[in-house]
């Protein structure tokens, strides 16, 4: 099971806490950490991706690191690829391709998707891996987002072969592994990574 954490600084007591976290995922055995942090300001961003890549190769491990933002942010910084939306044009992937093969010698390129065309365009256009969701049922204090389910799920993943799909929405410490039962390279989460209980999913590995 693949472990991709998603960030997201209000989660924590400030940026001192946030990094530290980022030293445990990368310790743990996090294999991808996407920056999300879409409020910042390009210097903000810029100086908390460069932190976040520092901390990463100070700890040995081999983590990826990749920018939810501007490709010459992600490329400038260090880090080791981008995330894309599902809207962007399709020459998207192939631009951040292009830009971050500059700095880093094999990019990471993920994109999120919503629907099978999507995860057949990520595929078709070259993307790294795809993020599906939502998988399940997603709660917060604004609104309810119905899952697609597991079938779903598979369906993406047999679509997608042979780019990694991994599976974000509702996902836990109890449905991970039906996930990856399902056909998923792994597990994408933002909330299930800022607690410890995700250190449990390590066995799964």
């Amino acid at each position: 099971m693949k472990l991709y954490a998603i960030t997201d600084r209000t989660l924590f007591a400030g940026i001192d806490a946030l990094m530290a976290q980022v030293a445990l995922w990368a310790k743990g055995g996090i294999d991808f950490l996407q920056i999300r942090e879409k409020d910042l300001a390009a210097d903000d961003l810029a100086t908390l991706a460069t932190a976040i890549v520092h901390a990463a190769q100070l700890s040995g491990s081999p983590m990826r690191v990749l920018l939810n933002g501007p490709f010459e942010i992600a490329a400038s910084t260090g880090c080791d690829g981008v995330h894309l939306t599902a809207n962007l044009p399709s020459s998207a992937i192939a631009d951040a391709r292009a830009l971050m093969g500059e700095a880093v010698a094999e990019p990471v390129i993920s994109v999120s998707c919503h629907t099978l065309s999507e995860i057949e365009r990520a595929r078709d256009h070259g993307a790294t891996l795809a993020i599906f969701a939502p998988v399940f049922e997603k709660r917060s204090r604004t609104e309810t987002v119905p899952g697609q389910g597991l079938e779903a799920l598979t369906e993406a993943c047999q679509l997608a072969a042979p780019m990694p799909v991994f599976a974000l929405g509702g996902v836990s410490i109890e449905n991970a592994q039906d996930c990856v039962n399902a056909g998923a390279a792994g597990i994408a989460a933002i909330r299930l990574f800022a607690s410890p209980h995700w250190q449990t999913l390590q066995s799964s590995r």
